[in-house]
C-alpha cells in the first residue's frame, strides 16, 4: 500500500464516526457470509501481494474476508487482533507469526476456538492445522548461491534481517550459513570457506527501516568496500541497504543480495544496483489460506487440512537477465503488476 493512499484511508476512518452512525471494520458483518481472517506480521508491502491473493480466494469461495495488518511487528499488536476476531466469530484465521516461542500458549488457546493455520512463519506447536509457506531453509541456501555468484573468491558477508525470534528469519540465516560453508548446521561463528560473516551474527532492526538503514551504514563504515556483500532477508532489508549504501557513495561498490519482491528491490535489480532476489509467492500464500479454511469451515473437516501439516510454496529467484534456473527482473515485473490490476 503506498503512503498517500494509507493517508487516504487514515482521513476516512477519522471522518468515519461523524458521517455514519455506526463504522467499524468488520464492514460485511452483516453479510451472512462465513468470515475469514487473515493476519500478517507487519504493515509492509508485501502483504498487498498476499492480500490480492486471498481476496480472490475469498471472492471464488463465497467468504468474507477480514484482513489485518499490524501498525507494527510487535506480538502484543498481534495478539489484541487475534482476540478481536475471535470475539466476532470468525470461522477461520492465518496468521504470519511474530513470535512463535512466546505466543504458541495464545494461540493454542485461539485454535481451540476457531480454525487456525499459519503462513509465512510457523508456530508447530500452536495447535494450527496447517502451515502454508516457504522452506525457509531451502530459500535460505538459495540466497547463499548468489551471493557466492556474486563474490566467488570470497569476501566479508552481512546479514540483515527484521528479527531473530520468527523462525523464518532464523530459517533462512542458517541456510544461507551453511551454503557459504559447504555443510549442514554450521557455525555461524566458525569457518565459513573463503568467507567471513560480518559481527558473526545476523544483524537486526527490530523490523524497522530506519534502524536498518543505520545498521548498513555502520556495516558500510567497518567493513569498506571491497569483496563485500550485503544481505537483506526480509522485504525492505535490501533497499534499505542500498538507500545506506547512497548515503555512503558505495553503490555498485559492495554487493547486495536480496529476499522477496519489494517494489524497490525490482527497479534495483533492473538498474543493476541489487544483484538479484529470491522470492517466495505471498499471492498463493493468501489465495490457499483462504481457501483452505473457506473449505473447512463449511465442510466442518479439520482432518483433511491436518492431514498435509506443512506445504511448501516453491521460491523463484529474480534477476537482471532470465536464465534456466531465474525469471527477468522486467517480465516478472509487469507479471506482477498484471496481478495486482496495476
Amino acid at each position: 500500500m503506498t503512503l498517500s493512499r494509507r493517508a487516504l484511508l487514515l482521513v476516512a476512518a477519522g471522518l468515519c464516526p461523524v458521517l455514519l452512525s455506526s463504522c467499524n471494520r468488520d464492514s460485511g458483518s452483516n453479510s451472512g457470509k462465513i468470515k475469514i481472517a487473515v493476519v500478517t506480521n507487519n504493515p509492509e508491502d508485501f502483504w498487498t501481494i498476499a492480500e490480492k491473493g486471498a481476496q480472490d480466494a475469498a471472492n471464488k469461495h463465497g467468504v468474507e474476508l477480514d484482513f489485518r495488518r499490524p501498525d507494527k511487528g510487535e506480538a502484543g499488536l498481534q495478539l489484541n487482533i487475534l482476540n478481536e476476531l475471535v470475539a466476532k466469530g470468525v470461522k477461520g484465521i492465518a496468521v504470519s507469526v511474530i513470535n512463535p516461542q512466546e505466543q504458541t500458549p495464545d494461540l493454542r488457546r485461539i485454535a481451540g476456538q476457531t480454525n487456525l493455520i499459519t503462513m509465512d512463519n510457523d508456530a508447530a506447536d500452536s495447535g494450527r492445522l496447517c502451515y502454508i509457506g516457504t522452506d525457509n531453509y531451502v530459500a535460505g541456501r538459495a540466497v547463499g548461491k548468489l551471493v557466492k555468484e556474486v563474490m566467488p573468491n570470497g569476501g566479508t558477508v552481512a546479514i540483515f534481517v527484521g528479527q531473530r525470534e520468527p523462525i523464518n528469519a532464523r530459517q533462512r540465516f542458517q541456510g544461507v550459513i551453511d551454503e557459504l560453508a559447504g555443510k549442514e548446521n554450521a557455525d555461524p561463528k566458525g569457518a565459513l570457506g573463503n568467507y567471513t560473516l560480518y559481527k558473526n551474527d545476523m544483524i537486526t532492526d527490530n523490523a524497522q527501516r530506519a534502524t536498518c538503514v543505520d545498521n548498513a551504514k555502520d556495516a558500510i563504515e567497518k567493513t569498506g568496500t571491497d569483496n563485500v556483500c550485503m544481505v537483506g532477508l526480509w522485504a525492505y532489508n535490501a533497499p534499505a541497504i542500498l538507500e545506506a549504501a547512497k548515503s555512503k557513495g558505495a553503490v555498485n561498490k559492495i554487493k547486495i543480495v536480496s529476499f522477496d519482491e519489494y517494489p524497490d528491490t525490482l527497479t534495483a535489480i533492473e538498474r543493476g544496483e541489487i544483484y538479484a532476489t529470491v522470492v517466495q509467492d505471498p499471492y498463493n500464500f493468501g489465495y490457499k489460506s483462504v481457501e483452505i479454511l473457506a473449505e473447512a469451515a463449511k465442510s466442518g473437516d479439520t482432518a483433511a487440512v491436518s492431514k498435509e501439516p506443512v506445504r511448501n510454496i516453491p521460491h523463484r529467484i529474480v534477476a537482471k537477465e532470465e536464465g534456466k534456473d531465474r525469471l527477468g527482473v522486467k517480465k516478472f515485473s509487469e507479471d506482477l503488476n498484471r496481478l495486482l490490476g496495476k
